[in-house]
């Protein structure tokens, strides 16, 4: 078994390094740091992808990561804070699952990797240098890891499903009561 301090260690700079990814990527979702769209550009985003309502999306994906990776790199409500990321990313992963698995050619690689890495981190726990720590573990408990990843994983397949049903629904570029006009030879 490796030295308690190194694994500590360890989580700490999985975490805020994972958190930090998350929460710039969401303040460019909500804010517009970074280049990002903000909430606009994000709303009219999301619309174009399909998810519905756009801006409702768009907070979400937003507060996923940007709160979610931000609890992570402080170690509080570490389950909640790795269930509403991995959530999120589940999303981004629907998002770029046409394009195939390799972020290369624009696939969901590295948000999978994203999510997975949320998740590990919330089953797992914070470790000693964290808030979590620091408070008991108050917000660190069996039932709230379970809660958390329950309540995520409904979301996330409530919303993906919503999507999917949207996009499979056929599209009309005719009025119903016209006829379609002629091709032209």
């Amino acid at each position: 078994m490796g030295h308690p301090n190194r694994r500590d260690l360890g989580l700490l700079v999985l975490r805020v390094g994972t958190g930090a990814v998350l929460a710039a990527h969401g303040t460019q979702k909500l804010l517009g740091w970074f280049g990002g769209g903000g909430l606009e550009g994000t709303t009219r985003a999301m619309e174009a992808m399909g998810f519905n309502p756009g801006r409702e999306s768009a907070i979400a994906a937003g507060l996923g990561e940007a709160g979610g990776g931000v609890l992570l790199a402080l170690g509080l409500a570490t389950p909640a804070a790795g269930a509403a990321a991995a959530g999120a990313m589940t999303g981004a992963v629907a998002v770029h699952a046409p394009a195939g698995f390799f972020a290369q050619g624009g696939g969901y690689e590295y948000p999978a990797f994203l999510g997975f890495t949320a998740a590990a981190i919330g089953i797992t726990g914070a470790g000693r240098y964290s808030l979590d720590h620091a408070t008991g573990h108050v917000l660190d408990r069996p039932w709230v890891v379970a809660t958390a990843f329950i309540g995520t994983a409904l979301a996330a397949a409530a919303v993906v499903g919503r999507r999917a049903a949207e996009q499979a629904e056929p599209e009309s570029d005719t009025d119903p009561g016209t006829d379609p006009e002629p091709e032209s030879a």
